[in-house]
């Protein structure tokens, strides 16, 4: 179970679609599978791009890297060909790999000629280390694990310490996936974020610069005056018709969201957006035509860009919100921020 929302502070004045999450994007799901016994507190979590086979009918896309401390896999090909052709995973840093080679198994089951007659498939996953509270070295996660996520992926996007969230600690405390929305410039932004950062002294909620209280009651000399060795992934989706460089501008602005919460993008920090729209598909068949697309003109970017920093704050905001305590290894726990200030769920 995952807590509520209840008193969550609302950032910005733009107003949320009907989910208040990625989900509000035409087409995209998102779907987790939960690791959750002892020592291993870990899990995947999948977000599809539209119900279709994403290596048939690609959609456009770009990164931004903000401190590239991180291990991620396929962002080479996609700030060359400005496409994703998988949907995009993420889990905890040593799983990369099971994760990868499962998303190349369910491309091959799906197009048999994958890697002979046609070309070879990018995966594309992404990680944050979840060390503290999951046995990272067990390397539990599994493809099965992916095909759990995927078969899942639906509208109803649970948050807090589920799918690849599950081991994840922000701010000192409980962190994990969190997700929002915002309407701007007539279209939809939606965000997801993995969220595995911050330092407690830092922690700012709504404008209001909450650390050093947290740190009080945290009282816990580990978790002061640390650096900050954490890592956030944030996957914005939009339906506005954007070209892969106008979604690396963007995925640019996912940045001004972090930073409102508190971070720096410490040099520890594996900091990357991916932004991608759900406006079009483009063919991977070339006897197909390439879509005839009126792209969203530069000088009305400004709504979407400050949707997308308040869509990533608000879903920073919902993953801590939304986030259980969870007990891991060799006694390693921790505890989620309404817990330990409460009086946070009093201030909407």
């Amino acid at each position: 179970m995952t807590a509520s929302t209840t008193g969550v502070p609302r950032v910005g004045s733009l107003p949320a679609g009907p989910l208040d999450s990625i989900a509000d994007v035409a087409g995209v799901t998102v779907g987790h599978c939960t690791l959750a016994d002892g020592a291993v507190q870990t899990g995947v979590t999948v977000i599809r791009p539209h119900g279709g086979d994403p290596y048939r009918d690609k959609v456009p896309a770009a990164a931004t890297v903000l401190n590239g401390f991180g291990k991620s896999i396929g962002l080479v090909q996609v700030d060359e060909l400005g496409v994703l052709e998988t949907p995009l995973a993420l889990t905890n840093t040593f799983s990369v790999g099971a994760v990868a080679q499962a998303q190349i198994r369910a491309a091959v089951a799906a197009n048999p000629e994958i890697g002979r007659a046609l070309p070879t498939v990018n995966a594309l996953v992404f990680e944050c280390n979840d060390g503290y509270l999951n046995d990272i070295q067990r390397m539990a996660v599994e493809g099965s694990h992916y095909e759990a996520a995927l078969a899942g992926a639906g509208h109803d996007v649970a948050q807090g310490a589920v799918g690849a969230g599950r081991g994840m600690s922000a701010f000192g405390v409980k962190g994990g996936i969190g997700t929002a929305s915002r309407l701007a410039g007539g279209y939809r932004v939606g965000a997801l974020v993995l969220a595995n950062f911050g330092t407690p002294e830092s922690l700012t909620v709504a404008g209001r610069l909450a650390g050093p209280e947290l740190v009080q009651r945290l009282a816990q000399p580990d978790t002061a005056a640390q650096p900050e060795k954490g890592s956030i992934i944030m996957i914005l989706a939009t339906d506005a018709p954007l070209d892969a460089r106008q979604l690396r501008r963007l995925s640019l602005r996912a940045g001004a969201g972090l930073a409102r919460t508190g971070s720096v993008f410490g040099h520890g920090s594996g900091d990357i957006a991916v932004a991608f729209s759900s406006a079009y598909t483009v063919p991977h068949d070339t006897a197909r035509p390439m879509p005839a697309v009126a792209m969203l003109h530069e000088t009305h970017l400004d709504p979407l860009f400050r949707a997308a920093a308040d869509s990533v704050e608000q879903a920073i905001l919902h993953a801590l919100w939304h986030a259980a305590p969870v007990q891991g290894r060799d006694g390693h726990g921790r505890r989620a921020l309404l817990d330990v200030m409460p009086e946070l769920g009093q201030t909407a």
